[in-house]
């Protein structure tokens, strides 16, 4: 499994994870299922989506990724909209290659792409990057 060095670990300031630490050796990758994001949803959870997006964008902008360690969780309320797989879709697949499809994601998120306005989410605050320092050894 690919770890994603840079990547933020989760939301800053909450408990959103974006990225899991060790892949499922026993079961395998949880299978990413799309999500319906409903109207009525809370306001943390959209915020944690459009963070999560924002991320994704700042780290792959609209450049094919593979999933590796990002949270099948997260990636279920964006996939089919504004994250597509790239090629034949496996949801369990660690090696799935994704990308950010960035004219639904400017249509869904636009305070995401609104220009000269500052940054929506700050991910030079290093409390929200995984540097991969807390690795357990999984010998």
């Amino acid at each position: 499994m690919l770890k994603h060095r840079g990547f933020p670990g989760r939301l800053p300031g909450t408990d959103f994870q974006f990225v899991i630490r060790r892949e499922n050796r026993k079961k395998g990758a949880t299978p990413i299922t799309r999500r319906e994001r409903y109207k009525d949803r809370r306001p943390a959870d959209k915020r944690a989506d459009a963070g999560f997006l924002s991320a994704l964008i700042a780290k792959f902008g609209d450049e094919p990724f593979v999933r590796g360690n990002l949270d099948a969780g997260r990636l279920s309320w964006l996939i089919g909209r504004e994250v597509k797989a790239v090629g034949e879709f496996d949801p369990a697949d660690y090696e799935q290659l994704l990308q950010v499809d960035m004219t639904i994601a400017e249509e869904a998120f636009p305070e995401l792409f609104v220009k000269d306005a500052p940054p929506a989410f700050d991910w030079d605050d290093e409390d929200g990057w995984d540097d991969g320092d807390d690795e357990v050894d999984d010998r």
